[in-house]
C-alpha cells in the first residue's frame, strides 16, 4: 500500500454517520465550506487535503487514481471507521468512484460532483503538469478559477474570485503535477457498473471541464445512480450554488 498520512480535521456529531468530503484539484478542504454547517448538524464530518495539497505530504510523483484511494483507506483505518459516506468533486469524485470499486465494503453511500470516469485527452493532464512544475501553481490559477466558476458568479463575487486564485496557487506545484498525471491515465469507464453503493451524480449545467453527460455517464451505469444538473454552476458547482446541492446531498445521504 503507497498510502501517506493525510492532513485531515473531524468536526460534527461525534455519534453520526461518517461523511468524507474529497477536494478538487488545486483546492483545500476549505472548498466544502458552503456545505459544512449542515452536514456538521446531522453527520461526523471527515475533511481532508489529497496528497500534494494543504499540508498533506509530498511524495515523488507521478501518482495514481489507487494511490489516492489508498490514501482515504488508511484514513479511514487510522480514525476506527469502517464504513462512511464519501463526497467527492472532480479530483476527489475520482477517488470516490476507484473506493467504491475497490473497496465497496467502506462505502455507504457516494455522491460524486463534477467528475468524470476518464477525462481526455490525457495530454492536457500532462502538458498542465509540466507547466505548474515550471513555473508553480501560480502559473495555472487565474484560468483554473474561470473554469470553476460561471462569468456571472466571477464578476459578483471578486472576493471569492482571489481566494479561489490564491488557494491554488499555495498548491505544491510537485503535487499538483502528481495528481494531474494521475488524471491523465486514469480510466474508469469500464468499473462504473461495478460500484453497488446509491450514486448522486451532480453536474454543473455550465461545466466546461466535466460538463453533463460526463455525470450522466456515471449516473447510467452504476448500479444506483442518479443524476442532478444545476443550472447556473460550472465547476465548483458545491460553491457557486449550495442553497441547491447542499440539501440534495443531505438528502441522498439520509436515505441510508
Amino acid at each position: 500500500m503507497s498510502a501517506v498520512e493525510v492532513e485531515h480535521v473531524v468536526t460534527g456529531r461525534a455519534d453520526g454517520p461518517v461523511v468524507v468530503l474529497s477536494n478538487s484539484l488545486g483546492a483545500t478542504y476549505r472548498m466544502w465550506d458552503a456545505q459544512l454547517a449542515a452536514l456538521e448538524e446531522r453527520f461526523r464530518v471527515v475533511r481532508y487535503n489529497t496528497r500534494g495539497h494543504g499540508a498533506s505530504p509530498v511524495p515523488a510523483g507521478p501518482y495514481t487514481i489507487d494511490d489516492l484511494a489508498d490514501d482515504v483507506v488508511a484514513l479511514l483505518d487510522r480514525l476506527g471507521v469502517a464504513r462512511a459516506h464519501l463526497i467527492g468533486l472532480s479530483l476527489g469524485g475520482m477517488t470516490a468512484m476507484r473506493l467504491a470499486v475497490r473497496n465497496p465494503e467502506r462505502v455507504d453511500r457516494l455522491a460524486l460532483l463534477c467528475t468524470g470516469a476518464q477525462l481526455t485527452p490525457s495530454s492536457a493532464w500532462t502538458d498542465r503538469a509540466d507547466t505548474v512544475r515550471a513555473q508553480g501553481t501560480g502559473a495555472v490559477a487565474e484560468a483554473v478559477v474561470q473554469r470553476w466558476f460561471t462569468p456571472a458568479y466571477l464578476a459578483a463575487n471578486p472576493d471569492s474570485r482571489h481566494h479561489h486564485e490564491a488557494m491554488i496557487a499555495a498548491t505544491s506545484a510537485d503535487g499538483y503535477a502528481g495528481c494531474c498525471e494521475a488524471i491523465a491515465v486514469m480510466d474508469q469507464r469500464d468499473d462504473l457498473a461495478t460500484i453497488t453503493a446509491p450514486t448522486l451524480a451532480v453536474a454543473g449545467a455550465d461545466d466546461p471541464a466535466t460538463p453533463p453527460p460526463k455525470l450522466a455517464e456515471i449516473a447510467e451505469n452504476v448500479k444506483d445512480g442518479r443524476l442532478l444538473v444545476v443550472e447556473h454552476a460550472a465547476h465548483l458547482a458545491n460553491a457557486e450554488q449550495p442553497e441547491i446541492i447542499t440539501p440534495a446531498l443531505i438528502e441522498h445521504l439520509e436515505q441510508a
